[in-house]
């Protein structure tokens, strides 16, 4: 192993096949420190007006800085590209104070007009604002009052004014870019950023390639390049892992990730995170405007059919069967990684109960007709339950439930697709049941404003386009309470108005939430080091809420011997609760947006 790490770091290592059989760059086109990520999810699109899913937002933080970032210890708000802000007594004015001499990354300054002109085109620009209207649309005025300060001027105050997702644009390349382009433009040549990473080659389906940016403020990664390879599957993704073809695999089933525990160098991460998984539900497509769109079931309007598909959930077994163990059974829409905001029913949480279930449809007047297949009104509850082609773990939990909905008179058709097809199918409200999740940002807002009314789908010219949401969930106490945190500045108390809002999605029966998952990640240790969790006790190391182990992860050296908290050969796994340590030959290893196989961002 020693051998092959010496060749690895020295650039001569095999390249790996991905998706569509090509390799990623041979290894002698590669810097000595490349770092290759085995990913699953293609990037949908590098424009980031666009993207969807998770991989995407991870390459506009690599390409772009934003005004703060999120802490690697606890995800709290910290400087970032802002050095330093302050804000009125009255809340309703914010002042950032951007860092001097930071350049794009053709040379010309960053300077407080790219930040003007970045959140003002995601107020105007309706591509760009469909992406960042949570952010943005309080925010009333942005004025730059030199070359280094910029104020923002807020209709209500905000505690989402120090976690402003939206990545600094360079002006002087993207005024060049239209509205009516905004949404068609790849961005996926000579991007100009100002990010710690800069893209370098983009083959879709296959790899994407950045360059360290030796010149960032928070100062040069220790690594040239950083490289993500598409894997068809996870099978392929581990034994490129094995074979040293790759240096990490993310988001790897717990399953597999196992079999890789007692690996010579690699470590197996089985880090904490902020995701949940779904069975979403066809709550009545319409547009903003109300009016009615697509196909669904008209069953799924009542709420005592997806009562009675909600107990008839097995979310232990599913834990069990289809995580390995490696997650818990999921209430509210904030994880509970996220301990001062998420919400748990505690003694009102709906158990699994197949007995109670059949009773619910029997009081609605569903009764069973000859086939078992229950009916109202001549319309039996015969439902389309889309799953993810991509996600081994949607593909198990679409036949699990098909299953259990059986046993209550529900016959489910499971149709397997991708994910690009699913969000268009989702975006027009062709469908009844699907399987899929959501990765959760540290501050509440956009997860909350995914469920209002004003996110459902809209009409442009003649056409459908998706919003944010894929239930078309629409309730007006539910818009109350999401208007009332957003202006709540003292965290206890809208931490309860924010699981008010998770409380009434639960009794809506909203979604049916399946699962929080750990995220199973590996890397090669005998390779790197440096690593940075998030958060500090137990987080995940890649794909996430900045940049952090991006940056400080460097090659192993012969002269490297102290062990950081990624790297040697203990692995920690948490099941149930406890830790369980593994001493692997002496040495200690230590186990958003629409996503990956098993999230979404």
């Amino acid at each position: 192993m020693a051998a092959t790490a010496a060749l690895a770091l020295l650039g001569v290592a095999a390249a790996p096949a991905v998706a569509d059989g090509t390799p990623t760059p041979a290894a002698s086109e590669r810097s000595k420190t490349s770092f290759v990520i085995g990913v699953k999810q293609d990037i949908d699109s590098l424009n980031p007006y666009v993207g969807v899913v998770a991989g995407a937002f991870e390459t506009y933080q690599l390409m772009y800085d934003y005004l703060t970032t999120s802490a690697a210890r606890d995800f709290a708000p910290e400087p970032w590209l802002a050095e330093r802000w302050e804000t009125s007594a009255d809340g309703k004015a914010w002042t950032f104070h951007l860092r001097k001499g930071v350049k794009w990354s053709d040379g010309v300054d960053l300077t407080a007009k790219d930040v003007v002109y970045t959140f003002q085109r995601a107020k105007d620009d309706e591509t760009a604002n469909g992406q960042y209207s949570s952010y943005v649309d309080n925010i009333t005025k942005i004025t730059a009052t030199d070359d280094h300060t910029v104020v923002m001027e807020v209709e209500k105050p905000s505690p989402i004014m120090l976690r402003l997702a939206v990545p600094i644009l360079p002006e002087h390349v993207w005024s060049k870019v239209s509205a009516k382009d905004a949404a068609t433009f790849a961005n996926d040549k000579d991007v100009v950023g100002s990010g710690p990473f800069q893209l370098a080659e983009a083959k879709k389906g296959q790899f994407y390639r950045f360059t360290a940016n030796k010149q960032h403020f928070a100062g040069a990664p220790n690594i040239d390049e950083l490289i993500f390879t598409v894997f068809a599957d996870d099978t392929a993704l581990a034994q490129a892992l094995r074979q040293g073809e790759i240096d990490m695999a993310q988001d790897l089933p717990a399953a597999i990730a196992e079999t890789l525990v007692k690996e010579p160098g690699i470590t197996v991460n089985d880090a904490k995170y902020y995701g949940f998984n779904e069975i979403g539900y066809n709550l009545g497509a319409a547009t903003t405007d109300g009016k009615a769109i697509g196909d669904g079931h008209p069953a799924l309007k009542d709420k005592q059919v997806r009562l009675a598909i909600d107990h008839a959930i097995d979310r232990r077994t599913l834990v069990t069967k289809v995580l390995n163990g490696h997650g818990g059974p999921a209430t509210g829409v904030i994880p509970p990684i996220y301990a001062d905001l998420h919400w748990n029913p505690g003694s009102a949480e709906r158990a699994f109960d197949l007995a109670k279930a059949n009773s619910i449809l029997d009081a609605a007047g569903y009764p069973k007709g000859a086939d078992g297949i229950r009916a109202k009104d001549g319309k039996a509850l015969k439902f389309r339950l889309f799953g993810r082609d991509s996600s081994e773990y949607s593909k198990q939990t679409a036949e699990y439930v098909r299953s259990w909905l059986k046993e209550i008179g529900i016959e489910a058709t499971v149709s397997i697709m991708s994910e690009d097809n699913l969000t268009a199918v989702l975006g027009k409200g062709e469908f009844d049941l699907f399987e899929w999740g959501w990765v959760v940002e540290p501050d509440p807002d956009f997860q909350l404003s995914v469920m209002t009314c004003e996110q459902r789908s809209y009409e442009e010219d003649g056409e459908i386009a998706a919003g944010w949401s894929d239930s078309f969930y629409c309730s007006e106490a539910f818009d109350k309470l999401y208007a009332e945190q957003q202006t709540m500045i003292d965290p206890a108390k809208r931490a309860e108005k924010v699981k008010e809002a998770q409380k009434l999605l639960y009794e809506d029966v909203a979604y049916s939430l399946t699962y929080y998952y750990n995220q199973s990640e590996a890397y090669r240790s005998d390779r790197f080091t440096g690593f940075v969790p998030q958060p500090s006790a137990g987080g995940i190391l890649a794909f996430q809420y900045g940049t952090h182990s991006y940056r400080n992860l460097k090659p192993v050296t012969a002269q490297a011997g102290e062990p950081d908290s990624g790297s040697g050969g203990m692995v920690l796994w948490v099941v149930g609760g406890v830790v369980l340590v593994l001493l692997i030959g002496g040495a200690v290893v230590v186990l958003r947006r629409r996503s990956n196989a098993d999230d979404r961002e």
